[in-house]
């Protein structure tokens, strides 16, 4: 399965908003646990995975769940903040 430009874009958009924050911020799926300001994890796991959970913990932790939230459900990645 290739990346495609509008997935890369996605993918792009995950990382920088991940790396605006300094809280710890942690995608899950299925089978994978990946840092979300790490952009090779991250684009291997949204192109393999239908349904994402983030674990954010740090100073600006509520900030981070809004932003990143935002990002998914506007890309319509179902996503669940934990």
């Amino acid at each position: 399965m290739g990346l495609n430009k509008s997935l890369a874009k996605v993918v792009v958009e995950i990382n920088e908003t991940a790396n605006k924050f300094q809280a710890s911020i942690v995608i899950k799926t299925d089978d994978k646990t990946i840092d979300a300001k790490s952009i090779l994890g991250l684009t291997y796991t949204v192109i393999s995975s239908n349904t994402f959970q983030l674990e954010i913990h740090g100073k600006d932790e509520e900030e981070a769940k809004k932003a990143m939230s935002h990002v998914f459900w506007k890309n319509n990645l179902p996503v669940e903040v934990v």
